[in-house]
């Protein structure tokens, strides 16, 4: 779609997070190709060589495939005026993290930063994972701002609901009893992480909020989302960008007429998606219109504690250890812009344009049964 490319050109966008920002960094890819929506299989498909023209840079299928915190998945989608790129992350900070910040400092600096690292950093590495956390979200809000220029900008994304019944690969068998409040414990740790990102001047998106009534768009798993859902994230993401550089772009309600027709439903997604107003690049204003959610006063980190790094038994047929916090080894270098010059100057802004309204289709409701009168009662 051509405004997207325009409003992301020439810039270096970096997706950091675990499967679900898997899903938004391929659906940014998708994107910047064609207007259509990730198949299931793209959506379920993990460590693949290739997706949509990228490339895996590390780990996935070079590696060894598992569902441990071990498991690694660089990738990377280049063109000549387009550099998008996605880490695979299990814990906020950690060695592999300040790895990937020196790739930041010491390579090209990415234009534009969209992060979330929440689920497995509550549930993998330590029952009491509340100061922990906190701690880690310090420790990578500062070195992020130490490393990144001022006119970077950075979007943390607040996890989205989880549901009561948690299944699949990421509920391992040695978690499988935080199933049921592990929703709770992700509101709790959305506090720390919207109230931290905004103290230090970043931007947030509050997803579990935005997707609070759209449930039906959650799959089976009770974690992940499908098409529709990230196509409204992406959405989302670009609308808050345009907002943050000063872009103007379509609003997401217009009607792409010619591709898509309109919905049934009188459903807006008129409403504010944006934590901090209109700014020109190099700023990192912390006035901001963002308010964080209240702080939730029952406490669910009860159970035994886990320490980080003590190993596990096997499961799902993966031998990778339970916690591990190790370096992969650099299988091959990242790819930049090579045919033309990598500009940074001021651009166009991108024309208001239709878009399909197509994103979170509300769920229909079943017709009820009439009841049977009474033959004589009028």
């Amino acid at each position: 779609m051509r405004p997207v490319a325009q409003l992301l050109h020439n810039k270096f966008v970096v997706v950091l997070g675990d499967s679900i920002q898997r899903s938004v960094y391929k659906d940014l890819v998708l994107i910047l190709q064609r207007d259509s929506y990730l198949s299931l299989s793209q959506l379920k498909n993990k460590g693949e060589f290739s997706f949509e023209q990228d490339c895996l840079v590390e780990g996935g299928r070079l590696g060894q495939m598992n569902n441990g915190t071990a498991y690694r998945e660089v990738r990377q989608y280049r063109t000549d005026h387009h550099l998008v790129r996605f880490y695979f992350v299990t814990q906020v900070f950690s060695r592999y993290m300040e790895s990937i910040l020196a790739d930041f400092e010491q390579g090209i600096k990415p234009d534009l930063v969209i992060v979330n690292s929440c689920v497995w950093d509550i549930s993998r590495y330590s029952r009491q994972w509340a100061s922990e956390y906190k701690e880690n979200l310090n420790k990578f809000f500062r070195k992020l701002k130490a490393v990144l220029p001022e006119e970077s900008l950075v979007v943390w994304n607040m996890t989205m609901p989880l549901g009561k019944k948690i299944v699949g690969g990421f509920l391992v068998p040695e978690i499988q009893h935080m199933g049921p409040t592990l929703r709770f414990d992700v509101i709790e740790a959305n506090y720390f992480g919207a109230t931290l990102a905004n103290n230090f001047g970043f931007d947030v998106l509050d997803l579990h909020f935005q997707f609070r009534f759209s449930l039906q768009h959650r799959m089976h798993d009770g974690v992940h989302w499908n098409s529709v859902a990230h196509r409204k994230i992406t959405c989302l993401i670009l609308e808050h960008v345009a907002q943050a550089w000063g872009v103007e772009l379509p609003k997401l309600d217009q009607i792409n007429a010619d591709t898509h027709p309109p919905l049934r439903e009188n459903h807006s997604w008129q409403t504010a998606t944006s934590s901090a107003p209109a700014r020109h690049q190099g700023s990192y204003s912390n006035q901001r219109c963002f308010y964080p959610p209240v702080m939730p006063a029952t406490n669910y980190n009860n159970g035994p504690v886990w320490t980080q790094g003590q190993r596990m038994r096997q499961f799902s047929g993966f031998g990778s250890q339970y916690s591990s916090d190790d370096l992969p080894p650099h299988l091959t270098g990242y790819q930049s812009f090579e045919r033309e010059a990598f500009y940074r100057g001021a651009y166009n802004a991108a024309p208001y344009w239709p878009v399909n309204n197509l994103v979170m289709k509300q769920k229909r409701r079943k017709p009820q049964k009439r009841q049977r009168q009474h033959p004589y009662r009028y």
